[in-house]
């Protein structure tokens, strides 16, 4: 089992420190959010460098620890057109820079028409899918001349919100330098939670062969509303999950998300015990 964790779901703390410490739970992969783990450092557009990438990808790889994704989370449909490119450009040039840092993949959403994330039915509209297509291509075509990996996260209030729309970007974007990070949570709505297993088996159907990354997070039920809570707490079927996976990708990586301290040691051993048991 090949389990790492969100840099930043770990107490800020200088960068050597963050890799011991991630090292010390028995984990082998970090996903990396270079404004959110080095608030300290520069990591605007423009800071990124052949020695910058080493520095970093070197304080983990000392500890044995990969940089599984390198996470530039933005806007790919931003209504702002100055905001928009400013994040595309910073995507490619995290694309650019990715192998200096020991890794092959870069990850994103896809975004919200508003500039402010909240729900709105309009992200389900051909046209705000159109724009993440658009905005996939640019960045695609960038990691191909780069030998780097795009990868795309959909959430169920995106453009890209279920099984068939991922589907539907990898086939309209034609390249193996576009895969999946798979996060099961993020497919579930309140409507569809109580047949998750249909959700994933579809999921697993369509581009399961695409699924770079699998997120580990976890959910409950509240006021009618789904919410997000530490692995191991809540209705994710795990065995389910863990059933396929263990079968069919095996040693890929598998990174905690969405869990912190005080919870992270016991959702560690609940994803290992879960995993031994498919």
């Amino acid at each position: 089992m090949n389990l790492g964790i969100r840099g930043h779901d770990i107490e800020n703390r200088p960068i050597d420190e963050l890799a011991k410490e991630i090292a010390c739970k028995g984990l082998s992969s970090v996903q990396l959010i270079l404004k959110k783990s080095l608030s300290d450092i520069n990591t605007e557009l423009g800071s990124l460098s052949p020695g910058f990438a080493h520095k970093i990808g070197k304080a983990f790889s000392q500890h044995d620890i990969q940089i599984a994704v390198l996470g530039c989370y933005f806007n790919l449909i931003h209504p702002d057109p100055v905001e928009r490119r400013y994040g595309l450009e910073r995507f490619k040039e995290h694309i650019r820079y990715a192998r200096d840092f020991g890794c092959s993949l870069i990850a994103t959403e896809t975004g919200n028409v508003n500039a402010d994330i909240i729900y709105t039915e309009e992200n389900f509209k051909e046209e705000p899918f159109q724009e993440v297509v658009n905005s996939v291509r640019e960045l695609v075509a960038e990691a191909e001349k780069f030998g780097t990996i795009v990868g795309i996260e959909a959430g169920v209030n995106h453009p890209i919100y279920s099984p068939k729309t991922v589907k539907r970007l990898l086939d309209l974007v034609d390249s193996n330098n576009l895969q999946v990070v798979f996060d099961p949570v993020n497919l579930l709505t309140i409507d569809n939670y109580a047949r998750q297993d249909e959700v994933f088996q579809e999921a697993f159907e369509l581009f399961g062969d695409r699924i770079a990354i699998f997120h580990a997070k976890d959910f409950i039920i509240e006021d009618n509303k789904l919410i997000t809570t530490a692995v191991g707490k809540g209705l994710l079927n795990y065995d389910y999950l863990f059933s396929y996976i263990k079968r069919k990708k095996p040693f890929i990586n598998i990174i905690l998300e969405e869990t912190t301290e005080p919870f992270i040691d016991d959702s560690l051993n609940y994803l290992r015990g879960k995993y031994e048991q498919a």
